[in-house]
């Protein structure tokens, strides 16, 4: 793994973002489409990639899921579920990852996550130490310690107390 400052790709991927947000919202009118990960926290370490969540209701999950399904590869290294799906495209000069949840769903986290991170700077330095620790390592190492340092910190009190 290769990480990098997340200010050092601000630029490029806030233009990639308004360009993907464009297209995700066209696709999908009725969407929530927010731009979320590494690099929507300012003082992130990054792979220097995109991540946006495209949140919808329980009713519409299904069309969602193959209206994307029919413009994005599917990211078969994320699990899978009736309220969630995850996408990808490597190739783009800024890759893309798509996380589609159901709003109120288990996997409706990623807004909270992004506001823990910009309201607590102390904690996102200790995952961006988990990043470096990770510097040269596989993925599949990066993820499962990502997953343990995330299984963790969402059942601390901060977190769990925490409200946006």
């Amino acid at each position: 793994m290769r990480f990098v400052e997340e200010h050092t790709v601000r630029s490029a991927v806030a233009d990639a973002f308004a360009d993907h947000a464009a297209a995700l919202q066209a696709l999908l009118p009725e969407a929530d489409v927010q731009h979320v990960g590494s690099t929507a926290v300012p003082g992130s370490f990054t792979k220097g990639d995109l991540d946006i969540a495209v949140r919808v209701t329980a009713e519409g999950f299904a069309t969602a899921d193959r209206v994307l399904a029919e413009a994005f590869e599917r990211n078969t290294g994320s699990d899978q579920s009736p309220t969630f799906a995850s996408f990808l495209n490597d190739d783009l000069p800024i890759p893309l990852g798509i996380q589609l949840c159901v709003v109120g769903g288990p996997e409706d986290f990623f807004l909270q996550q992004r506001a823990f991170f910009r309201a607590h700077p102390e904690e996102n330095e200790n995952y961006n130490t988990l990043k470096l620790q990770n510097f040269g390592k596989t993925m599949t190492e990066y993820r499962e310690a990502k997953q343990s340092y995330f299984e963790v910190l969402m059942a601390s009190p901060a977190y769990t107390a925490f409200r946006p």
